[in-house]
Order: structure tokens, then sequence, then C-alpha cells
């Protein structure tokens, strides 16, 4: 005869110690969320709630009074920022764990089962959350993601009205750079107004355009369709609508950034000039005083570090935050980030070693940090340009990235400032270390590096 499942559940308490002994589980659902809650506390260990906000608010009550102190939940999608909230709000421990790691649930697969087995692992501690900030740079994040979404909108208006300017064989883009740029734009409108003389329309050409009159003027020339014309119209239309936008979102984010408390006194300690210097901020950069507001609130000049301008800063602060506690050591850092080397290791060999794969918006912004260093006269250029020559420009990308995270890692921990060597200073360290290397090689085999002797050494 078998035992019940009761007293299963009681030797497996008695064989393995309880870390969280008031825990819950919580598998999170579009419409439903399935609680479960340790044996003992009420007539059923197993509740289903609703997902509107007063059933919500009845699930923080019922798990108060069952006296449960920390909670695990399992979710995709969305579902659980509300709950998570909520359950915050009244003081519980709660954990997102991510589906990957509980998904091989014992039997068959239900929404109770995935609860009691959350709620099984969280008691004896083999559960670990995911990463989430502190609410106010949840804030922030918010504003800066949705500042993406509308700059990729924009892009993409952006490419219709390239793909309209083609149609019509006007080749501007052939003659300038960028056809958002303040020349294009003023083109792009006086065509839409009804504008076709090539020669006038090209002399609304910016003193910096290097292209000469002439030459706009025949990428000028084509044939002006009023489908095609009725379409740049309305794709020139959207992206003056997305770039207000963006503006607004701008100011969102500037009055929550000087929300932030003051880590240093900028008028004490001030910021040191920036490198590069222009009225207006590269690329789509907020058009305020964005590097100061970030040196006040985290401490630490990080646009000092060759491949970080203000923008990416931003980006990363708003996905890591200022409290750098959350990663105990710069190993934790990079894991998180997917940027170190992995260690697959079975049976004493090591199958794999290629990085995780991760969707994580830190890690893109290091990426392209990295990318940009490939022109650079630094020592992170150097050692940029050294790994492509190796591993080929993919993996020196991950490879600059993995630097770059530890740099801004071990700025953010300590406060301090960085220094670049130089690039100089890099080959003479790397010159040196290459030396070391050979004279052990040397030495293992009994023989010993001599220098070549110069031909002046030579004649004296």
């Amino acid at each position: 005869m078998r035992k019940p499942q009761k007293s299963k559940k009681q030797n497996l308490d008695a064989n393995f110690s309880l870390i969280n002994p008031n825990a819950a589980g919580i598998d999170i659902g579009a419409d439903r969320h399935w609680v479960s809650i340790p044996l003992g506390r009420d007539k059923e260990n197993v509740r289903s709630f609703a997902c509107f906000t007063a059933d919500l608010y009845a699930m923080a009550d019922w798990l108060k009074q069952c006296g449960v102190e920390t909670i695990a939940m399992e979710s995709t999608g969305v579902y659980w920022i509300p709950v998570f909230q909520v359950l915050e709000s009244r003081g519980f421990e709660v954990k997102l764990v991510n589906a990957h790691y509980v998904k091989t649930v014992p039997g068959c697969k239900t929404d109770v089962l995935d609860c009691q087995w959350l709620q099984q692992l969280h008691t004896y501690g083999l559960l670990s959350g995911s990463f989430r900030p502190e609410d106010q740079i949840c804030m922030l994040r918010s504003y800066i993601r949705q500042r993406d979404n509308l700059i990729k909108s924009a892009c993409a208006h952006v490419q219709r009205m390239q793909k309209a300017l083609t149609q019509m064989n006007i080749q501007l883009h052939r003659v300038i750079s960028d056809i958002t740029g303040t020349t294009g734009l003023s083109i792009i409108r006086a065509i839409v107004s009804g504008e076709r003389n090539p020669i006038k329309l090209a002399s609304f050409k910016d003193g910096r355009i290097k292209a000469s009159l002439e030459e706009i003027a025949a990428s000028l020339t084509g044939n002006y369709r009023p489908e095609l014309v009725f379409i740049l119209e309305q794709e020139l239309q959207l992206y003056e609508f997305y770039q207000t936008q963006i503006q607004k979102c701008d100011c969102q984010v500037e009055q929550c950034l000087a929300s932030f408390t003051d880590k240093v006194d900028v008028e004490q300690k001030p910021l040191a000039k920036p490198k590069r210097r222009g009225k207006k901020q590269p690329g789509n950069a907020p058009q305020f005083d964005l590097r100061t507001h970030l040196y006040r609130i985290s401490g630490v000049d990080f646009t000092a570090v060759d491949g970080f301008g203000a923008l990416t800063v931003l980006i990363l602060l708003s996905e890591v935050g200022l409290d750098a506690s959350r990663f105990p050591s710069v190993k934790h850092f990079t894991s998180w980030l997917g940027l170190c080397p992995g260690s697959r290791i079975t049976g004493g060999k090591v199958k794999s070693s290629k990085t995780r794969s991760v969707v994580n918006r830190a890690a893109n912004a290091f990426r392209m940090a990295a990318q940009t260093l490939c022109r650079s006269h630094s020592a992170l250029g150097a050692y940029y340009r050294r790994m492509q020559s190796r591993m080929g420009a993919p993996k020196a990308i991950t490879a600059t990235a993995h630097k770059l995270a530890r740099i801004f890692y071990r700025l953010w921990t300590s406060g301090d400032r960085y220094t670049d060597p130089g690039i100089d200073a890099y080959e003479q360290q790397y010159r040196e270390r290459t030396l070391k290397n050979l004279n052990k090689k040397a030495q293992a085999f009994g023989l010993e590096l001599i220098p070549i002797s110069t031909p002046n050494e030579c004649v004296s």
C-alpha cells in the first residue's frame, strides 16, 4: 500500500533543512494567479485569484494571515509587475524567478503543480530572484525604454522617406550624409511644399555640407510623381511627430533625474570639461546637460572612459541602478550581463567557453560602446584592435565590452576617477608581458633569450 502524499512531504522536510519556512509560490497567469503556501497554514494550501486589483489585495491579505514572509513567482511577459508591486508594498520579500530554471516540474504540468513546485524549491532556498533595481530607477528605466521605442519608430519613417525619394530618383542621400539633418529636412520640406527647381532646392544647403551646389542640384533632378510626394509628406509629418514626442520624453527624463538625491556637490567638485566640444549633442542624445545630472547622482564621471557617451551612461544607470551592492563582485556583474566566458565542463573537459546568450539592454550598451573604439587612440582602442586581429570583430567586441564592464564596475563601486594610460603605455605593457611569457617558455626548455645587437653596437 502506498504512503499518502502528506507522509512524503513530512519525510522530505525531515531530510532537508528549511531555509525559508514561511515561503509561498505564485504561478502568474494572464487572467488568474495560482498561489501555494506551506501545509497547515489554511484549510486550502493552494488558491487562485483573479487578476483584478481587488483580488491582488485579497491575495496579499490571505498571505499575511497565513504568516508568509517571502514569495517566489514565475511569469512570462509583464503580467507579474502589478502583483510584484502590490506584494512588495505590503512588506513581502518578492523574487521573480526565471521560468527557464523551474520548468522541469515532475509529473503532468499544471498551474497547481507549478505554484507548489515554486513554493517547495523556495522553501529549501533553491531559487534566486531576477535583478530588479529600486523603484526610482524603474521609473527612469521606463522613460528610457519608451524613448528608445520612439527613436526606433522614427527611424522606420526615415527609411520610408528614403524609399520614396529613391523611387523618384532623388539621390539626395548620395551627396549628404543624413537626410534628417538641417539641409536634408529643409529640402524635403520644400519638396512637400511644391518646389521642384533643383537649383532653388540646392540653395537650402548648409555651410557645413562638403558637396557643391551643382552636385546637390544634380541629385535633386528626378521624377516627382504625385503619389510618391504624398507618401513623402505623410512620412515627414510622422517623423516630426515622433521627434516632438521624443522631446516631451526628454523633459520627463530631466525631471526624473532632478528628483534624485545628490551624491556629489557639483559646485565643490566641478565636472571636468568634456572631450567632445560642440554646442549640439551627438546623435539622439537629449538636448540638456545630461552629463552633469549623471555625475551629480552617481558621483562618477563615467564619460571619461573612452566609448562612453552621456546617453550610453544614462542607459547603463537606468538598467543597473545606483546601488552597486546588488552585485557582490565584478564576476557576478559580468556574468549577469552575459559578457564573461562560459564554463561548461563535463567529465573534467571543457565543452564550451562561449558567452551565454542573454537579452540584456545594458550588455548591448557595452557592446555598442566597444564597437566605437575601433579607431580610438587610447589604451582601450589598442586593446580592441589587438583582439580584432586575433579573433575577429564579433569576439573582439564582446571581449572589449567585458573590459568596459569591469572598468564600469570598478568606478561604480569605488567612485574613483578614470585616467586613460594611453596607447603607448598599453603597447609597452603588452610588449613586457609578451617578453615575460617568452622568457618563461625559454627557461622551461633550458634556453635563454638574447637580444639582437644593433649595427652600431657591432661596429663598436
